[in-house]
């Protein structure tokens, strides 16, 4: 059973391209994004919107090839081809990119970007913990706030960024609130339809609409659970996707997943439940610093150490009665890649197995994918 509240979601990306003209006529300012270590409150409070940029999807990948090694990370090579052929209605009506340091990659592609699109590069950290990974990224973040001041010509002030602290942090809870659905069993929602709850927020200008249709698909799935009605049969078989980004257009593992005969019950990366986790704390007095420590929490595979994934993928399979985890990693991605043999290591020590798909965009692997997937919820089974 799909919950009815989903169709709404179904619909926002297309929505917001068809949208965007309308958005830009009314002097509204867009601001494109790649990463969730982009402080999204900082554009908000500059009265703008943050739109997250194409990245996931194969057409594109051929125009980006034409500059970018054929050996990249598809999400790069994607993201650039969207970007050099004005196919993403979001990134042509964009004022200004924030892009970020998080793979060596990503950063040589923002430079080749910046010569016909204004970018703002965030240089991140390589680690998440001490008081000079702390200053530094706090100084980036202030950095990134000048840049919006300056670029769209205002002043953000305590009260907007307050404002927009709060606007986050209630739609952060909301989100966080429909994931828990999928304590129960049967799981509420399907894998590929809490991807899409997720990947909306990035395209929806109106965020108390946004809130709205979250409340209802909760009290929806409230009632589902209450009645024991799910997406899955009871007792299917529970995966935690973790890994690389996985964007509507590069869903295919997920789907084989659910194709397969298990449900996708939690999706820890960043298009999933990463960047939903932790809140920006308005008690801080100052609210910049507070942002910035929101963001430096993200366990991103960019961090040296990253102990921090593996204790909230250990918390997630406990909570949610994991019954295995599928990392995926995109060819090329070697930070993942690396971090992958880490995390078999430590959920092997809770008893959790994992199975690691190397992939990129192209459907030409989906068969021998959905052997390895068929065989590892066989071996979960038996």
């Amino acid at each position: 059973m799909r919950a009815e509240s989903l169709t709404w979601f179904d619909q926002a990306m297309p929505r917001a391209s068809a949208e965007i003209t309308a958005i830009k006529e009314k002097k509204v300012p867009i601001v494109g994004f790649y990463c969730v270590f982009a402080p999204q409150e900082l554009v908000l409070a500059a009265g703008g919107f943050p739109v997250a940029l194409c990245a996931t999807k194969e057409e594109p990948i051929a125009d980006g090839e034409k500059d970018l090694p054929r050996n990249f990370c598809p999400l790069i090579k994607s993201s650039y081809g969207f970007a050099i052929t004005d196919k993403c209605p979001f990134f042509v009506n964009a004022e200004f990119i924030i892009g970020e340091t998080t793979c060596d990659g990503k950063k040589k592609m923002f430079e080749l970007m910046n010569t016909f699109k204004p970018t703002v590069v965030l240089q991140v950290p390589q680690g998440a913990t001490g008081k000079a990974q702390d200053d530094y990224w706090y100084s980036e973040v202030q950095r990134c706030k000048t840049e919006i001041e300056q670029r769209l010509g205002v002043t953000i002030t305590t009260d907007s960024l307050k404002a927009a602290i709060n606007r986050m942090n209630e739609q952060r809870r909301l989100i966080r609130e429909v994931a828990e659905l999928n304590r129960a069993d049967p799981p509420v929602l399907s894998g590929q339809d809490m991807l899409k709850v997720t990947w909306a927020r990035n395209f929806t200008y109106d965020p108390e609409e946004f809130n709205t249709h979250l409340k209802a698909l909760i009290e929806e799935g409230k009632k589902m659970k209450a009645n024991g009605t799910g997406a899955f049969p009871k007792g299917t078989p529970r995966i935690i996707v973790t890994g690389v980004p996985t964007g509507l257009g590069s869903e295919k593992v997920l789907k084989i997943i659910e194709e397969s005969g298990a449900a996708v019950i939690y999706i820890e990366n960043c298009a999933g439940m990463k960047q939903y986790l932790h809140d920006v704390d308005t008690s801080d007095s100052d609210l910049v610093h507070a942002v910035a420590k929101k963001y430096l929490q993200i366990p991103c595979s960019c961090m040296s150490p990253n102990t921090e994934r593996m204790n909230i993928l250990a918390k997630v399979a406990e909570e949610y009665n994991a019954d295995g985890i599928v990392d995926i990693t995109w060819i090329g991605c070697h930070t993942y890649n690396v971090e992958s043999r880490i995390l078999s290591k430590a959920m092997k020590e809770k008893d959790l197995p994992v199975i690691q798909i190397e992939t990129d965009y192209s459907p030409a692997d989906t068969e021998q994918i959905r052997t390895r997937i068929e065989a590892f919820i066989d071996m979960i089974r038996n």
